[in-house]
């Protein structure tokens, strides 16, 4: 039997659809934003100015919501710092960052890059997998991502865009991890200073070396050390001493304590720095008088003064002049890179799918409630008597997968909110 759908149900004007699809603006793509600066136009000394500690962090996510942000995350390694946000403007975005660096806001309008919507977007998947980093393919930075996002979602910055947003970047870097090369062979900030050391001694594996700082830096430098100059005379110093203590006793290297600092500097050949300091750990003076050693610093901001390179005998190497060196690891890498790409833009393609579909979700959960109404409704009820049950919820399904598949493929809701009831009820008729 059929029934006319007049009497049983109002069906919805578009201006009621419109209202049921919209979304908030500042959780629209078109107020997705990034600031960010990075080794591109800066020297180190100016990016440790506007380098992030996890203090720092915190104090902006407090800051964030008088700006009325509500989702928000950001990096800040030794070669960049961005922040990515859903805001109404950039402007916003940098005010954070300098108001708790010592940074100041016109400085970083001349060397900021800033991206909007599906450009912000894409950058993020770039840098995730390492397309943007110094050295290219270098995937230390996805661990970073993750700790940042980590710590923004655990105090509620990561909305449902943004997360999606996040877990197609780490679905997009793992794809790239594991079906390019594009991270082949062993080449990293860290890797880069040993070939250093590798190039300014005939002998490396005998010459005395201090590392200072154990964190994941420190740590990546020293295994590097010990697998590929095969050397264990390093010492290693950290202020706090048990992480130093636990690596030495895992790579079977010695220690010293962080007092001992300057004994160690002057005995050693090599120094290498990585600590987490805003601050130079080691001066000029501490350097003086010692004749000639390799001074590295691999941290940002700068470690170690920079003015010890002005010393006799004393070769003094930052991350910028490390991320400069080559090999064929490097150019194996660069032929990936369109593969990479690839990769980005089909994952890309589908988050577009699925934010686009998105504005949709509430018309569609109007649909399916729609579809019980009518079902209990008096004039269906005269028809058709079976009960709303397991049954009659998987015709509904069928019914809204349906009508999504329709609005999938031409983008629009209005006429077929009403053939997604008319279909409903020809099929109980």
């Amino acid at each position: 039997m059929k029934i006319s759908l007049l009497g049983l149900v109002r069906v919805p004007l578009s201006c009621r659809i419109d209202k049921v699809m919209s979304t908030q603006k500042n959780q629209q793509i078109q107020n997705f934003w990034l600031v960010g600066v990075n080794y591109k136009k800066t020297d180190a000394a100016v990016r440790g100015m506007y380098a992030i500690n996890s203090d720092q962090y915190e104090k902006i996510l407090e800051r964030a919501a008088g700006y009325g942000i509500k989702d928000l995350f950001i990096i800040s390694t030794c070669n960049r710092t961005e922040i990515y946000s859903f805001a109404d403007t950039a402007q916003h975005l940098m005010e954070l960052i300098c108001s708790v660096t010592v940074g100041d806001i016109d400085t970083l309008q001349e060397i900021a890059y800033i991206k909007n919507e599906l450009t912000a977007v894409d950058h993020l998947f770039r840098v995730a997998a390492g397309l943007d980093s110094q050295i290219l393919g270098d995937f230390e930075i996805l661990g970073q991502i993750k700790n940042s996002v980590k710590y923004a979602k655990g105090k509620g910055f990561i909305g449902s865009i943004m997360e999606r947003i996040i877990n197609c970047v780490y679905q997009s870097a793992k794809s790239i991890k594991t079906n390019t090369q594009l991270s082949g062979g062993t080449v990293s900030v860290s890797f880069a200073a040993v070939q250093y050391i590798r190039e300014h001694f005939t002998q490396a594996d005998n010459k005395k070396i201090v590392l200072v700082g154990t964190g994941k830096i420190g740590r990546a430098t020293c295994k590097n050390l010990v697998d590929y100059l095969g050397t264990t005379e390093i010492t290693l110093i950290n202020r706090t001493e048990e992480t130093a203590v636990n690596l030495a006793k895992e790579l079977n290297l010695a220690w010293a304590p962080y007092a001992d600092l300057s004994a160690k500097i002057a005995e050693a050949d090599v120094v290498l720095v990585s600590t987490g300091a805003m601050e130079p750990v080691i001066f000029s003076k501490d350097l003086e008088n010692l004749g000639a050693k390799l001074v590295i610093d691999l941290s940002v901001p700068r470690n170690v003064d920079v003015e010890a390179r002005n010393l006799e005998g004393i070769t003094l190497v930052d991350v910028d002049l490390l991320s400069k060196i080559k090999d064929e690891t490097l150019q194996m890498r660069k032929a990936e890179v369109p593969k990479a790409i690839a990769i980005i833009e089909e994952h890309i393609g589908e988050f577009m799918d699925w934010y686009n579909m998105r504005k949709y979700i509430p018309v569609m959960n109007e649909v399916k409630e729609k579809l019980r109404d009518i079902y209990i409704a008096p004039a269906f009820r005269v028809v058709n008597n079976i009960p709303l049950d397991a049954t009659q919820e998987e015709a509904i399904k069928k019914i809204v997968n349906s009508f999504a598949a329709k609005i999938r493929r031409n983008n629009t809701a209005g006429c077929y909110y009403i053939e997604a009831i008319n279909d409903y009820i020809e099929i109980n008729g």
